[in-house]
């Protein structure tokens, strides 16, 4: 399994990003996808996980009702739409998947290389 992320940058307070990730290697509708990222000097934290189907999404009270978590099992790829960027999300975004999933790094097998994405004030 073989996760790619993309769609980091360097934006301004208030303004928004679209990271993907695209899986290959495995039936991507069987996977829990998850994005987790990790700020300078801290540990990676769970960011949101979506279902198989997409039904159902789960976020972090931090980035809820700012960031939204999506899939097109057509096309292999999860994405994270971050509106009104804060500079507390700066960090290191990863994507990850795994037939369980949850809210824990620790559930997920295969992870991404990671998009940068830093918010300036």
């Amino acid at each position: 399994v073989q996760l790619q992320a993309s769609g980091g940058g360097l934006v301004q307070a208030g303004d928004s990003l679209r990271l993907s990730c695209v899986a290959s290697g495995h039936t991507f509708s069987s996977y829990i996808m998850g994005w987790f990222r990790q700020p300078p000097g801290k540990e990676r934290e769970h960011v949101a996980d979506i279902s198989w189907s997409g039904g159902n999404q789960y976020y972090a009270a931090s980035v809820k009702g700012r960031f939204t978590i999506s899939r097109d099992n057509a096309k292999n790829t999860v994405f994270l739409q971050m509106n009104s960027l804060k500079p507390e999300d700066t960090a290191v975004y990863y994507c990850a998947a795994d037939p369980s999933g949850g809210s824990s790094q620790s559930y997920y097998r295969y992870w991404g290389q990671g998009t940068q994405v830093t918010v300036s004030s």
